[in-house]
């Protein structure tokens, strides 16, 4: 079945991609159709017949001609129209009854319907209409007032009334898509409109620090530098006075930085490779600052996704890093990886007696943890134990996928504060 789906799907490509050669089939099957019509006659008593008549070569190169105008249907609709419509009056005028020629003409009249503007529809598709049926009335056998002539003037009148419907919704699906994409670009706009602006507060601020704080240095260094020899009493006041401004630039300097951080970022992350295959160095780590740690980790082959593989880890890091930060002295945390089915299951687990990460405020480890877990369209889940302690619950999927804006999982991308 894909294979099918897949084929089907280049097959419209190429069509999409060769109006010229789409038309053409088609117009091969409309000559078909016109020929096979043309042996069919309405017999009293059996309705309609096959074989009853055989069309003449004139009306057999009537159809061939009519068929082969609409290949350039899309190109020049409206010559088309008049070409295949002047045919059908030819053919109305001369064979009794007439063979099906006015096939080609309902095609013609849905593409100028389709491809033009409602005016040139009205106008072009009256006119045809009008010009069949009063050739079909006059010189039919059949009384005026027969189904068949009325039957022209029927489905010309569709074939209008359907072309212009199909470029309707053309219409509105491109004032659809062309407002979507004045919206992106309004978004980009307001985006790239907003990091400038934070980028200038940024360089104000730093200019700010570092101008002045320097400024300080600078002077009393040259200070210091001038009175080091005869009064070494007022340049060890100045080297005070620099000391004190770099100190003073340095703390404003790390409150600005700051602001760009994240908490539950790593000071200094030195993993090379960050993944489930590094949890082992960093558990370690945690060790060595005084925290114990027990992992449980399923076989991991085969290996999870790369984005899947960084989630996990980030998950395990941000939540061992809340335990040291919140769980209180004494207490312990177990990690556990497993594989169920098509998801990888996360737990960090901790006994401790310490508030939660939601007790300080003003943090982002959670919900940094649970947009990347909803990202790929997993889940979190994060509070107290009964009985004591803090565990944090991920479930990832193994075929990781972007969850949009607006989908049910992007509904949970909020989340308590580490």
């Amino acid at each position: 079945m894909t294979t099918l789906g897949t084929g089907v799907l280049r097959i419209r490509h190429w069509l999409r991609d060769h109006p010229l050669a789409l038309d053409a089939a088609l117009a091969l099957a409309v000559l078909v159709a016109m020929i096979i019509g043309s042996f069919a006659h309405p017999v009293a008593g059996e309705g309609l017949a096959i074989g009853h008549r055989t069309p003449s070569v004139s009306s057999v190169l009537l159809m061939v001609c009519a068929a082969v105008a609409l290949i350039w249907r899309r190109r020049n609709p409206v010559a088309v129209l008049s070409v295949t419509a002047g045919l059908t009056v030819v053919e109305l005028v001369r064979t009794d009854p007439p063979t099906p020629v006015v096939v080609s003409t309902v095609i013609a009249l849905y593409t100028v319907a389709a491809r033009t503007d409602r005016p040139t529809t009205w106008r072009v598709g009256l006119l045809t209409m009008a010009v069949l049926t009063a050739a079909a009335m006059l010189f039919g056998r059949a009384p005026w007032y027969s189904q068949e002539n009325f039957g022209v003037f029927a489905w010309t009148g569709m074939a209008g009334a359907a072309g212009d419907a199909v470029r309707s919704r053309r219409a509105f699906i491109d004032a659809i898509r062309e407002r979507a994409e004045r919206a992106e670009r309004s978004r980009d706009e307001e985006a790239r409109r907003r990091v400038a602006e934070e980028r200038l507060r940024i360089a104000r601020d730093l200019h700010d620090v570092v101008a002045h704080h320097i400024a300080l240095v600078n002077v009393q260094a040259g200070v210091a530098a001038h009175v080091m020899d005869r009064r070494p009493d007022q340049a060890k006041e100045a080297l005070a006075h620099v000391r004190e401004a770099s100190r003073s630039a340095l703390d404003e300097l790390r409150a600005t930085v700051g602001l760009l951080r994240q908490s539950g970022d790593p000071e200094a992350p030195t993993e090379p490779a960050p993944g489930l295959a590094v949890l082992g160095d960093l558990v370690d780590t945690v060790r060595r600052a005084g925290l114990p740690v027990e992992v449980v980790c399923a076989d991991r082959r085969p290996p999870l996704p790369a984005a899947v593989d960084l989630a996990a880890y980030r998950v395990i890091q941000e939540a061992l890093t809340n335990v040291r930060k919140h769980a209180g002295p004494g207490a312990k945390a177990e990690v556990s990886v497993v594989r169920v089915g098509n998801t990888a299951e996360i737990t960090v687990i901790d006994n401790g007696s310490g508030g939660g990460p939601d007790g300080e405020g003003g943090g982002h480890g959670l919900l940094g943890m649970r947009e990347r877990v909803t990202a790929l369209g997993g889940t979190l889940t994060a509070g107290p134990r009964y009985g004591g302690g803090f565990r944090v619950h991920a479930i990832l999927p193994v075929e990781a996928r972007t969850v949009e804006p607006g989908e049910p999982g992007a509904a949970g991308r909020t989340g308590e504060n580490a």
